[in-house]
C-alpha cells in the first residue's frame, strides 16, 4: 500500500492533510497550528516529496526517513509539517482496521479527567475567578489553570502586582478539592520564579508551568529543586535530543509534550517512553479545540505514565475565533468535567466539509 496523493487544505491558522493510498483509503490529519499556510508550503515542498511512493505501512520509519533526508533543516516548521503526514497515517490505519487510534495504541475509549485551561491574561483576578467557578458549577470541572507573569516577561507581569493578586484570588474562590495549575509561559528569572512558587504552594497549587524560560533548561531545573510542588515544561520542545537531557536531569516534574509540534504521534510517543523509564508522569500540552487535543485524547487513553488530566481550553470563538466549526458534531462534549475519547475508526472525528470549501487547496501527487 503506497501513499499516491497528499492535499492540503489551509487558512492561516489550521492546515488539514488527506493522505490517499494506491488503494483508494483515506485518512486526514493535521499539522500544528499558526501559520498553517507557511507550513503547508513546506510540507509540499519538503515532505511529501519523500512521503509519496512510500510504504503507508511503517509510520515510525517513515518520519524517521524525512528527518534524514531534510537533516539539514531541523527544527520546528519541519515537525510542525510532519505532524501531518503522522497524523494522517494513524487515522489511515485505525479506519483500514475499523478500530480508533487509542486502540492502535494499546488501549480503550474511555473518559478522561480534564483540567479547563485558561490562556488569557487581560482579564481582571475578580473576572478570572467568576468564569472558572461558572465553568464548575456548569461543566463539573474540578481542576483548572490560569496565567501568571507576563509571556516571556523577564519578570515584568502583565501588569504591576497582577500574579500577586490572580494567585489568591482564584484559588481561594475554587477552594477545597479542586486542582490548581498555573502556567508562566516562560516569564520569570529563576529567583522570581522561586518566589512565585512559594506564593503557589501557600495557596494549594500544585502545578506550575513553564517558570522560565523553556530554552533554559538549567534555568528550570533549579525552580524544580528549590520547589516542593509539580514543576513543568516541554510544550515548545520537538528535539529528541533536548528531551533526553531533559529527563535525564530531571529538569521538571512533569512532561509536556505537543503532538504537533512534536511532528506527530510516533515522535511523541518516544518522548513519553522516555518519560516513563524515568518514572516521569506526561501531560500533553493541547492547548486549543483542533485535532491536537483529539490526538492528545486517543495518547492519553493509552500511554503507561498518563498525568492526572487532559488539558482541555475553555477559549471559545471570542479568544480563537479560527477553531469554529472545524468538526461535525460535537468530539469536545464535557460531562462531569470529563471528556471522552472518541470510539470510531483512526481520530474518530468528520472534519467539516463546509470549512474545507472555504479553504486553500493544495495537491502533491505521485505520477
Amino acid at each position: 500500500m503506497k501513499i499516491q496523493r497528499l492535499e492540503t487544505f489551509t487558512d492561516q491558522f489550521v492546515c488539514f492533510v488527506r493522505l490517499t493510498t494506491d488503494t483508494g483509503d483515506v485518512g486526514w490529519g493535521q499539522t500544528s497550528t499558526y501559520n498553517a499556510d507557511i507550513t503547508a508550503t513546506i510540507f509540499h515542498r519538503q515532505v511529501a516529496p519523500w512521503a509519496l511512493g512510500a510504504d503507508a505501512g511503517d509510520i515510525t520509519g517513515l518520519v524517521r526517513r524525512i528527518e534524514e533526508r531534510e537533516h539539514k533543516f531541523p527544527g520546528s516548521y519541519r515537525c510542525r509539517a510532519l505532524a501531518g503526514l503522522d497524523t494522517a497515517l494513524w487515522d489511515l490505519h485505525g479506519r483500514l482496521q475499523g478500530k480508533p487510534v487509542v486502540e492502535l495504541l494499546g488501549g480503550r475509549p474511555r473518559q478522561l479527567r480534564a483540567y479547563a485551561s485558561s490562556m488569557k491574561r487581560d482579564i481582571t483576578p475578580e473576572a478570572e475567578a467568576q468564569r472558572l467557578l461558572r465553568l464548575r458549577d456548569i461543566k463539573g470541572f474540578d481542576a483548572f489553570k490560569w496565567r501568571v507573569a507576563a509571556e516571556c516577561g523577564r519578570d515584568i507581569d502583565e501588569w504591576p502586582g497582577r500574579t500577586e493578586a490572580i494567585v489568591p484570588t482564584v484559588a481561594r474562590a475554587l477552594g477545597d478539592g479542586i486542582a490548581k495549575l498555573v502556567d508562566a509561559n516562560g516569564g520569570y528569572s529563576p529567583a522570581r520564579a522561586i518566589e512565585i512558587g512559594r506564593l503557589l504552594e501557600s495557596e494549594d497549587v500544585a502545578h506550575f508551568e513553564e517558570p522560565c524560560p523553556y530554552w533554559e533548561l538549567e534555568q528550570t531545573k533549579s525552580v524544580t529543586e528549590a520547589l516542593d510542588l509539580d514543576v513543568t515544561g516541554g510544550e515548545q520542545d520537538w528535539d529528541l535530543a533536548t528531551w533526553r537531557r531533559m529527563i535525564d536531569t530531571r529538569a521538571v516534574d512533569v512532561v509536556q509534550p505537543d503532538v504537533m509540534y512534536m511532528g506527530g504521534l510516533s515522535r511523541t510517543m518516544m518522548v513519553t517512553a522516555m518519560a516513563a523509564a524515568a518514572g516521569l508522569p506526561c501531560t500533553p500540552h493541547s492547548a486549543n479545540l483542533s485535532l491536537v487535543t483529539i490526538c492528545t485524547m486517543h495518547l492519553l487513553g493509552a500511554i503507561a505514565n498518563p498525568g492526572k488530566y487532559l488539558e482541555f481550553s475553555i477559549e471559545g470563538a471570542d479568544y480563537y475565533p479560527w477553531q469554529e466549526g472545524l468538526f461535525l458534531g460535537d468530539p469536545f462534549a464535557i460531562r462531569d468535567g470529563q471528556v471522552t475519547i472518541p470510539s470510531a475508526p483512526g481520530w474518530g472525528v468528520e472534519i467539516n466539509p463546509a470549512w474545507l470549501a472555504r479553504s486553500v487547496h493544495q495537491l502533491s501527487a505521485r505520477e
